[in-house]
């Protein structure tokens, strides 16, 4: 990904980080919505990507639970669509949908994230980006109508292997979860090349429950993913997976897929 000048002056983008972390009562985790572990870099400044991810749970929930539908054989279209605004900064915008027999095809609720990320004239060894993400989703989908994330992101790329690592925090602003404070929700990737457009790799996802008082094994949210990526070109993003839950708390089995296609409004640097 190619990126321009620096631009205001880093100072400025310590002072984001900052108040990114300060200011975010760090939420409910990703959900089968946006089923994805984050790399650390951001969209160029005058480019928008415009993404479409498709979940569908073969096996799961079987039953209403507190007035909340059971996601057994619902089909989850996430439209996410992410701007550039600086070298080192994006922001995200989600629209959440589910379509299920005897409910039909349902809006479910939108989030917005904003991103900065280290700029690569700074040199770390290691992708480094902060994001944050707040959003409603309405009570039949999700009982914690209001929830904020903050979520850290590191990866790297060594040879033909790739590592990303999100140790998100998350918090309930409204719903019944709002006691319980800040939970711990990590995600892991793994990925390797096997050739220059053909990646697979393993994805882990989980939702601990409070930080400060883990859930028992049995409550906790986990998921497992064996997944495909196709570098087919600069402008698009293609993800496919299988997931396995191995806890009660978690759907037993998930397919997965992310489309996403990349526009640059600029002139003078078409994408390749």
């Amino acid at each position: 990904m190619t990126h321009g000048n620096l631009g205001p002056p880093r100072f400025r983008l310590l002072l984001c980080i900052a108040a990114m972390i300060l200011c975010a009562s760090p939420l409910a985790a990703q959900g089968n919505y946006e089923i994805q572990v984050y790399g650390a870099d951001t969209v160029p400044a005058k480019n928008t990507m415009l993404e479409l991810h498709s979940n569908y749970t073969p096996d799961g929930q079987v039953k209403t639970i507190d007035g909340v539908y059971p996601t057994n054989h619902q089909l989850h279209e996430t439209i996410e669509i992410t701007q550039g605004i600086t070298s080192w900064s994006e922001v995200g915008f989600y629209i959440f949908t589910s379509a299920q027999d005897g409910h039909g095809v349902q809006w479910v609720g939108d989030h917005i994230r904003p991103r900065v990320r280290v700029p690569d004239s700074w040199h770390w060894p290691v992708g480094v980006s902060l994001s944050t993400e707040v959003g409603y989703q309405r009570a039949i989908y999700s009982p914690d109508t209001w929830t904020w994330e903050i979520r850290p992101i590191v990866d790297k790329a060594v040879g033909h292997w790739y590592f990303a690592f999100n140790p998100a925090l998350e918090r309930t602003w409204h719903g019944p979860d709002v006691s319980q404070g800040v939970a711990f929700a990590p995600a892991v990737k793994v990925g390797y090349d096997f050739t220059r457009k053909i990646s697979g790799g393993i994805e882990y996802y989980a939702d601990y429950g409070r930080i400060t008082s883990p859930d028992t094994l049995r409550n906790q949210q986990q998921q497992v993913f064996a997944v495909t990526d196709l570098n087919l070109s600069p402008k698009w993003e293609i993800n496919f997976g299988v997931g396995i839950g191995p806890t009660s708390a978690t759907d037993h089995l998930i397919v997965k897929g992310i489309v996403g296609r990349r526009f640059d409004w600029t002139r003078h640097s078409p994408v390749e």
